[in-house]
């Protein structure tokens, strides 16, 4: 049963008929109840919805990174659109061994300048070393004060590493800890920055390169 909580002209809460009431982004909606169909799902449908929910589960790993630093669209949450990216631009193979490019796997997106130059190095077992340039004084769009956000990922494990807020862009350097079990397989490297000055200012997050752990 529905409830009322602001007169007859408020908004509601659960289902009422063949309606269901709800307050979402600060706002009272009205949904009408799904139809329950006893066709069978098309070719394409079956394709479509099997290349969401595999994209659904790659980036349920890495929730915490899109949720802080995807920059959301309307009514679209930060989720949302990292989900639309990668089903129309990092998606290979088809159904139902699909896989994803992970060149082009994006984690942040936002205005934050990067760095001109940026390295990642495997000099020590099961770490990876982080490094990038300063490039000159503080601006708009950057500042000494930015942190790194790092992510890397072990496909032969199927496992990612993440650490945000990692060093300030001021540092040069970073040294990522990873599981020993790493060592010797390859994996792939990716940063972002975050302002800690400008609330929810981030860069776009940068594939750097897939290299071998010591």
């Amino acid at each position: 049963m529905g409830i009322i909580r602001q007169g007859v002209l408020g908004g509601f809460r659960k289902k009422t008929g063949s309606v269901v009431g709800a307050f979402w982004r600060n706002l009272n909606v009205i949904k009408g109840l799904p139809r329950i169909s006893n066709k069978p799902a098309t070719q394409a449908q079956f394709e479509q919805r099997t290349k969401f929910g595999f994209v659904t589960g790659v980036l349920s790993y890495l929730s915490e990174l899109i949720d802080a630093c995807y920059k959301s669209s309307g009514s679209n949450s930060p989720m949302n659109e990292a989900v639309a990216y990668h089903l129309k631009e990092a998606v290979t193979g088809a159904a139902p061994d699909f896989s994803l490019d992970f060149t082009k796997l994006k984690f942040s997106s936002g205005k934050l300048s990067l760095p001109s130059t940026f390295t990642v190095d495997a000099t020590s077992p099961a770490k990876i070393d982080f490094a990038w340039s300063l490039d000159g004084a503080n601006s708009k769009y950057k500042n000494a004060t930015d942190v790194i956000n790092v992510l890397v990922y072990n496909p032969t494990r199927n496992q990612f590493v993440t650490l945000m807020a990692a060093a300030p862009r001021s540092a040069l350097t970073y040294v990522l800890q990873l599981p020993p079990p790493f060592s010797g397989d390859e994996v792939h490297c990716y940063f972002c920055f975050s302002s800690v000055t400008k609330k929810k200012l981030h860069s776009h997050s940068v594939y750097v390169q897939s290299i071998t752990v010591s």
